[in-house]
């Protein structure tokens, strides 16, 4: 028997909790997976693969992040019937990567699934990540084959950013991933000992190694209600993943600032050229060029240097991620 914690973040998502519940004790209840027993004959050779069946338990998490609807009062009600749901209803709003690290702290099971409220990510392929894991991966990521409801501007924004992380991230973080994954205990106690502030959970997870495999599935429309990711919020998560996981942004600094000087030494030389051959002529628009570009690139790498450093700014304060008003259905020995 294994125990597994679902880990549910909510804001403002009163249209979605109700059915996210149904949906995730439908697919959870009395689920049974099979998978290749090879735990004990990983150290004999010519090992026999022996189907078994593993019965899972589990225990939901819904982390309220400070809604501001029903959302709460639906929770609790259901609460009341089902101990298997638990909440941790956070003081205000800390956002969705704090909300996980919250559900992450209370969690108890063997092995932990990251899944969003609006079930976009849908709960039924749930059995696929455990049975990967019951066959000895640590991290099973959700790979989006098709994003349905999804304008075309999501979906370019989406791939650029995806390319992007990918070639500036000191750590490889997998194309069309999300938070969607099932990571191991010894995964979630690793992350745990991490406290940085910023938290980009996709790729923490990915960055403490292990086994790691995908499974592939197509990503529905919202079930109810709007997102509460904003074009805003969508580009402090996506420079969070990018400079919290490489420094190759300030490397891009030195590059610019050495470019510039090369070209400013050249435009230097052309000026004296000029002057002793003779054909000098007044001209604003060249002179509002060169500043505009030397000014641009101060500019630039001044706003880098300043996202690191409003990100050490954060690290120092030693603030904690987030605030946990009260619980319910959480007993003392969580502490």
């Amino acid at each position: 028997m294994a125990l597994l914690t679902v880990i549910v973040p909510l804001y403002n998502e009163q249209d979605c909790a109700q059915a996210c519940y149904e949906r995730l004790t439908q697919v959870l209840s009395d689920m049974s997976v099979s998978a290749p027993d090879n735990k004990d004959n990983k150290n004999k050779e010519n090992k026999t693969e022996i189907e078994t069946k593993t019965k899972i338990e589990f225990e939901i998490i819904f982390v309220n992040d400070g809604s501001r609807d029903n959302t709460l009062s639906i929770i609790q009600s259901i609460a009341q019937n089902d101990n298997r749901l638990k909440i941790i209803s956070l003081s205000r709003n800390f956002g969705q990567q704090a909300a996980f690290s919250a559900g992450l702290e209370y969690a108890k099971g063997d092995a932990v699934i990251f899944i969003d409220a609006d079930l976009q990510d849908p709960p039924e392929v749930i059995p696929e990540l455990v049975k990967k894991w019951l066959e000895g991966y640590q991290i099973i990521y959700g790979k989006r084959i098709r994003r349905k409801g999804e304008s075309v501007f999501k979906l370019l924004s989406a791939k650029i950013y995806y390319k992007l992380l990918h070639s500036l991230a000191d750590v490889k973080i997998p194309h069309d991933t999300g938070d969607f994954r099932l990571i191991d205990r010894c995964v979630a106690d690793t992350v745990l000992k991490m406290p940085e502030h910023n938290r980009f959970l996709r790729g923490m997870t990915c960055w403490t190694g292990f086994k790691q495999t995908s499974v592939e599935y197509h990503r529905d429309k919202r079930v109810a209600g709007q997102t509460k990711y904003g074009f805003f919020k969508m580009i402090r998560l996506a420079t969070d993943g990018i400079f919290a996981f490489s420094a190759k942004p300030l490397k891009l600094v030195s590059l610019l600032g050495s470019t510039a000087l090369i070209a400013s030494l050249l435009l230097l030389i052309y000026v004296f050229v000029s002057i002793f051959a003779g054909n000098t002529a007044a001209g604003w628009a060249s002179i509002i060029c060169v500043i505009m570009f030397f000014g641009g690139i101060q500019l630039l790498a001044l706003g880098i240097i300043g996202e690191y450093i409003a990100r050490i700014f954060d690290e120092v304060k030693g603030r904690p991620n987030y605030i946990v008003d009260f619980t319910v259905n959480i007993s003392d020995d969580y502490e």
